[in-house]
């Protein structure tokens, strides 16, 4: 039900805000109906990494659009190295006790083939880009997968 509310005001605010782009003027009642149901709209989205905020504001006759971006923190080695090391302590197939970060998957943590591939695929999650079939089988340890991480990113410290 709310979604369906937000989703009326949208393009409300839509439709005024292409009115006005046009140089057409709001009547006052459609301002007032604006007004009286969202005095303030905020929508959060994420787009490639990227987070922004747009924000309409309804005061008066006008109608007043501004847009906030900002992007994540900048990657380093150690936040690359301890969001790795979440990831993997989330694992419910990896000890936290016996994780270290020259831990191998397969000797070390007794870990197969498809738990390998479903570490890659929470990675990709965590990092937001795809990493080949080919790259993963290699990536076997968590320094390895911090590294790799770092080079496609371009972190170097």
């Amino acid at each position: 039900m709310a979604s369906r509310a937000l989703a009326h005001c949208v393009r409300s605010i839509a439709r005024a805000s292409a009115r006005l782009n046009q140089g057409n003027a709001l009547t006052r009642s459609a301002c007032a109906s604006l007004v009286s149901t969202h005095r303030a709209l905020s929508i959060m989205s994420c787009s490639q990494g990227t987070r922004w905020t747009e924000l309409v504001r309804i005061s008066g006759p006008s109608i007043q659009l501004c847009r906030h971006y900002g992007d994540l923190p900048p990657l380093t080695l150690e936040s690359i190295q301890d969001r790795v090391m979440y990831v993997l302590k989330l694992y419910d197939k990896i000890n936290p006790e016996k994780l270290q970060k020259a831990s191998h998957f397969m000797k070390d943590l007794g870990l197969d083939s498809l738990d390998q591939v479903e570490i890659i695929m929470a990675m990709e999650d965590e990092f937001g880009f795809e990493i080949p079939d080919a790259e993963a089988e290699k990536l076997m340890t968590p320094a390895e997968i911090v590294q790799y991480i770092a080079d496609k990113k371009d972190v170097y410290e």
